[in-house]
C-alpha cells in the first residue's frame, strides 16, 4: 500500500501546468467612481418629483456644485505589471523550440 501512495504523490509532485501564452494582469489600473455621480443622481431625481422646481432641490444643487468645483485629485501614475510581465515572462518559461 505505502508504494501506491508514494507512486500518486511522486506524479501529483511532477505534474505541470500547461503553458500560458503570455503573463498579463487584467485593469491593474482601476480608475475610482467619479464621487460627484451620487449627488448629480440626487439632483436628477429631485428635480424629476417636484416638477423642476428650484425652491425644493436647491440645498441638493448646492452640494452638486461643490463637488463639481472641487479640485481633481493628481492623476495617477499608470501601473507598469504588464510591461514587466512581458518583459521577465521569456525568462520565466525557459528554452523553448520555436515555431
Amino acid at each position: 500500500m505505502s508504494s501506491s501512495g508514494s507512486k500518486s504523490a511522486r506524479t501529483a509532485a511532477t505534474m505541470r501546468l500547461p503553458p500560458l501564452p503570455k503573463l498579463r494582469v487584467k485593469r491593474p489600473n482601476k480608475t475610482d467612481a467619479n464621487p460627484c455621480l451620487g449627488i448629480m443622481s440626487s439632483v436628477l431625481t429631485c428635480w424629476a418629483s417636484s416638477g423642476y422646481s428650484i425652491s425644493g432641490c436647491a440645498q441638493i444643487e448646492q452640494q452638486l456644485r461643490i463637488c463639481m468645483d472641487a479640485p481633481k485629485p493628481p492623476k495617477q501614475r499608470k501601473n507598469t505589471i504588464n510591461y514587466h510581465l512581458a518583459r521577465l515572462y521569456p525568462q520565466l518559461i525557459g528554452p523553448h523550440k520555436r515555431k
